[in-house]
Order: C-alpha cells, then sequence, then structure tokens
C-alpha cells in the first residue's frame, strides 16, 4: 500500500484567537504547533494584511532561536507578500534576515525562511 502524506490548509481563526495563540506560544514553546497552525491559516486565508503583516513580523522576532515558528513565520511573510503584493520595510528587512541566519544555521532557523525570501524577491520584484 502507498502512503502519501496529506496536506491541509488551516483555517483562519478570528483574530483574538490568533493573538492569544501566537503570545501563548511566544511565552512556551509548548504551543508552538498550535501557534504554526494559526499563522499559516491567517497567511493564507485572513484578508487584513495588517493584522497577518503584524503577527508574522511579531513571530520572526520574538520567538527564540531555533523555533521552528522562525523559518514560518518568514515563509508566511512571503505569503503575504504573494496575496498582497506588498510588505513593510520592516518586514521586507526580517524576511532577509531570517533567510541570512537559515542559511547560516539551519538549526537556528529552518530553510523556509529561505522559501519565503523566495516569494518576497519575486512578487514584490526585489533584488
Amino acid at each position: 500500500m502507498d502512503v502519501h502524506p496529506v496536506f491541509f490548509n488551516p483555517p483562519a481563526l478570528p483574530h483574538d484567537e490568533v493573538a492569544e495563540t501566537l503570545e501563548r506560544a511566544l511565552a512556551d514553546r509548548a504551543h508552538e504547533g498550535e501557534a504554526a497552525s494559526a499563522l499559516v491559516g491567517s497567511a493564507l486565508i485572513d484578508d487584513n494584511h495588517e493584522f497577518v503583516e503584524h503577527w508574522c513580523v511579531q513571530v520572526g522576532t520574538r520567538a527564540v532561536p531555533g523555533s521552528p515558528l522562525l523559518g514560518l513565520a518568514g515563509l508566511c511573510l512571503g505569503h503575504t507578500a504573494r496575496r498582497f503584493g506588498q510588505l513593510s520595510a520592516e518586514a521586507v528587512a526580517l524576511v532577509h534576515a531570517l533567510a541570512a541566519r537559515a542559511e547560516a544555521d539551519p538549526a537556528d532557523v529552518d530553510g523556509r525562511a529561505l522559501d519565503g525570501l523566495d516569494d518576497v524577491k519575486e512578487y514584490l520584484q526585489l533584488r
């Protein structure tokens, strides 16, 4: 029997629930799994650009080294750039910083940050 992994996009949650979930994970790494789902759901579905970008930046600047949320924040900023066609200068700088950290030490920031940078470059026409 050939078994393939199943992928699904998490739903977008209400803003207060996303904020609470992400704050909880930033304080206690035991909650990173639910935070990852909340962040991805927002980045892929939520229509409020400012909210999505704010929380990607919060996670990308506040998560501890080695947290999988760091690479995910970079990837989600790439999704945000693709969906909305814009990012703040702060968010673009963060994507570059997370990608540089991923290149320097994948144990610090995982390679999803590099995918996020690729998306930002493509969708925002940056070099």
